[in-house]
C-alpha cells in the first residue's frame, strides 16, 4: 500500500472488485496479527450500535487504530429488512480508510458487507485452529445464511472436516446451504438435519451463525472434546447458547473481554444467571495467538469461542484489501459467498 498522503482525493472501490480481490483465507493471518496487537492493549476499537428502525433495522459503527499502522478505519455496517423486501440483501455497509498521520480519508471501500463477512470467517477459522481438536472431522452448523456457509469453509480450512450437518429453521434455506457446501467441497458429506440436538451431539465442532432471540444450543447437548464457535448473537437482545453451555465449558474465549460482556446477549445472560463469572471470561483470542494464555486445556474439555467482531478485524481486512486493489490486475476468484443466494429470511445473521 502507498504511504500516507500520496493521494489528494479518496479512491472509491465498489463491491465487485473487492469481492474478487479478497477472501477469508487471505485474512486469517492478518486478523490474527491485529487481534494479537489489540490483545496487548495497543490501540482502540470502539463500538457504537443503534437501531433507527427498531427490530427492522440496526446500525453498527466499528472503528479501530493500532500503533504502527499507516491507516485507521471507520466501518458502518447496516441491516434493514426493507432492503430484503426490495429483493436485495438486508446487510450493507462500507469502510472509510484514513491516513493515520494526517487523519485524511484516502479510500472508501463500498464493500456491501463483504469485508465483514470474510473477516468474521477468518476469526472463526482462527478460533477453530486454536481451540478445536486436531482430529475434528464432523461439523454441525446452525444457521443457513452467508456466514454459515463461510464459517463451514473456514472450519474446513483448518481441520480435516469431512462431514457437515446443517440445521436451519427454514428447510428450503437449509437445502440451499447444503447444495452450496457440496458444490464448494465435493469431498464432504453434507446433510440437512431436522433436529438441532442430534446435530450438536454428533459434532466435533459446532458453529452457530443465527440472529435468534432464543438459544439454539442447550448445555446438556454438549459432550467432552467439543469446540463451539458462536458468532451470531452480537447484541444484548440475541442469544445462541443457553447459560448451561457456558457453565459446562472448560474454557470460554472472546475477541474482547470488555465488548463481549456488553454486546454478546447470551454471554451476558450467562453472567447474570451466575452460570459463569467474569473471571472465567478473561481469555481473548489475541492471548492465544500470542501464547500468553493456553488454548484447549485437555483433549476431553469443552471450549467455546464467543465472538462479536471487532474494528481491529475490519482494519486488517481493509488494509489487506486496499493493498490488493491498488496492485493491478485483480486476480480472478470463484464466486464469493456474499454473492450467493443464501439469504434466510427466517433466520438471518446480523453480523457486523
Amino acid at each position: 500500500m502507498s504511504g500516507p498522503g500520496t493521494e489528494s482525493e479518496p479512491r472509491i472501490f465498489d463491491a465487485d472488485p473487492i469481492r474478487r480481490a479478497i477472501g477469508f483465507e487471505d485474512l486469517i493471518e492478518p486478523v490474527a496479527r491485529a487481534l494479537a496487537d489489540f490483545g496487548t492493549g495497543l490501540g482502540e476499537a470502539p463500538i457504537s450500535v443503534f437501531a433507527p428502525a427498531g427490530d427492522e433495522g440496526d446500525v453498527h459503527v466499528k472503528s479501530a487504530w493500532l500503533p504502527g499502522r499507516s491507516i485507521f478505519t471507520v466501518k458502518v455496517g447496516t441491516w434493514f429488512t426493507a432492503r430484503a423486501r426490495n429483493g436485495r440483501s438486508a446487510a450493507d455497509g462500507y469502510v472509510v480508510v484514513h491516513d493515520a498521520t494526517t487523519g485524511e480519508p484516502i479510500a472508501l471501500l463500498r464493500d456491501e458487507h463483504h469485508l465483514t463477512d470474510v473477516r468474521t470467517a477468518a476469526a472463526g477459522a482462527l478460533a477453530t485452529r486454536l481451540l478445536a481438536r486436531a482430529d475434528a472431522t464432523v461439523l454441525a452448523v446452525l444457521g443457513t445464511g452467508t456466514q454459515a456457509y463461510l464459517q463451514s469453509l473456514a472450519a474446513g480450512a483448518v481441520r480435516p472436516i469431512d462431514t457437515v450437518l446443517v440445521r436451519g429453521r427454514n428447510p428450503a434455506s437449509a437445502r440451499r446451504l447444503q447444495n452450496a457446501l457440496a458444490a464448494a467441497r465435493p469431498n464432504w458429506a453434507v446433510s440437512v438435519v431436522a433436529d438441532a440436538e442430534r446435530a450438536v451431539r454428533a459434532a466435533d465442532v459446532i458453529v452457530t451463525a443465527t440472529a435468534g432471540r432464543e438459544p439454539v444450543v442447550a448445555g446438556p447437548w454438549l459432550r467432552p472434546g467439543q469446540h463451539v464457535t458462536a458468532i451470531g448473537a452480537d447484541d444484548p437482545g440475541k442469544a445462541e447458547l443457553d447459560p448451561d453451555c457456558f457453565r459446562r465449558a472448560d474454557l470460554v474465549v472472546v475477541d474482547s473481554r470488555i465488548e463481549a460482556g456488553r454486546f454478546a446477549g447470551d454471554l451476558r445472560a450467562a453472567l447474570d444467571a451466575g452460570a459463569i463469572t467474569a473471571a472465567e471470561v478473561e481469555t481473548e483470542l489475541g492471548d492465544l495467538v500470542l501464547g500468553s494464555r493456553p488454548g484447549r486445556p485437555a483433549r476431553e474439555d469443552i471450549t467455546i469461542a464467543k465472538l462479536i467482531g471487532l474494528g481491529a478485524q475490519d482494519l486488517a481486512a481493509a488494509e489487506t484489501a486496499l493493498h490488493r486493489l491498488r496492485a493491478a490486475p485483480t486476480p480472478h476468484r470463484p464466486t464469493p459467498a456474499s454473492a450467493l443466494d443464501l439469504t434466510d429470511a427466517a433466520d438471518p445473521v446480523r453480523r457486523r
